[in-house]
């Protein structure tokens, strides 16, 4: 069984940056990508996802209340969420979510530490 990665992001380019960086890393991990919270939601719900990387600011829902329904239906689930705005209460409300904070931009670095903890997480599941 193989290992699916939603990346959700409203911008096509970053969708396409965490994509490359997560290629790098995981190139046997397939990628789906949403352009909003509620085609995440679509898209878990019709589709295995294994992994999720949300943006934070997204227009209509942010990132972070994705994060945190998803955390609530999907405990063991490795998310993540990406932001540029590296304000200490986003920072402690993704920690509160149980959810890694990766700062924007992203890159092979700042995912490297997330996509091998998701790695080791989703082994001992299975």
């Amino acid at each position: 069984m193989g290992t699916t990665v939603l990346i959700v992001d409203d911008s096509k380019l970053a969708r396409i940056v965490v994509s490359k960086a997560l290629d790098a890393l995981q190139p046997d991990w397939a990628r789906i990508e949403a352009a909003s919270a509620e085609d995440a939601l679509q898209v878990i719900g019709a589709e295995q996802v294994d992994v999720v990387m949300i943006d934070y600011n997204m227009p209509g829902r942010d990132g972070l209340s994705l994060a945190e329904e998803l955390r609530e239906k999907y405990p063991q689930m490795p998310i993540a969420v990406a932001t540029a705005n590296i304000q200490d209460e986003i920072v402690a409300r993704a920690r509160a979510a149980n959810a890694t904070f990766i700062p924007k931009p992203v890159t092979e670095d700042s995912l490297r530490g997330f996509i091998s903890g998701a790695a080791l997480r989703l082994k001992a599941a299975r």
